[in-house]
């Protein structure tokens, strides 16, 4: 599991000219397979693009006061190739290929199939 917490940046120029600066701060949790890619492949601090939906929990405490909080429900995330570039490896899975991995033809290797699993989620597509 990771947990994410994702600053969202907003900046526009306001009616007398002068920047103006808004930023939310969302978190999002994500499992499995996905956690471990996270984890291996980005930094804190780095500029991601999330995809997902936004979903509010609301809670009482002990003390009576109630709160809420948005999360994101993450389905994919990403590097923001908008000022850096990105080396992208297929992660093995059952003894699937590295994308993208070995070989000595000129040509670049065929991307391995996707590997049949039985654990996706009910809005998960299997490839």
């Amino acid at each position: 599991m990771a947990k994410l917490r994702i600053a969202v940046n907003r900046r526009w120029r306001d009616r007398n000219d002068q920047w103006q600066e808004e930023t939310s701060f969302f978190g999002g949790t994500v499992w499995r397979d996905m956690a471990e890619n996270i984890a291996e492949s980005l930094q804190k601090g780095a500029r991601v693009i999330v995809t997902g939906s936004l979903e509010q929990r609301s809670w009482e405490t002990q003390d009576g006061d109630k709160r809420s909080i948005v999360e994101i429900r993450i389905d994919e995330v990403g590097p923001s190739l908008r000022w850096a570039t990105a080396q992208v490896t297929r992660t093995a899975r059952g003894g699937g290929d590295s994308f993208g991995g070995g070989g000595s033809s000129s040509e670049p290797p065929m991307p391995a199939a996707p590997v049949a699993r039985d654990d996706y989620g009910p809005d998960e597509a299997p490839f």
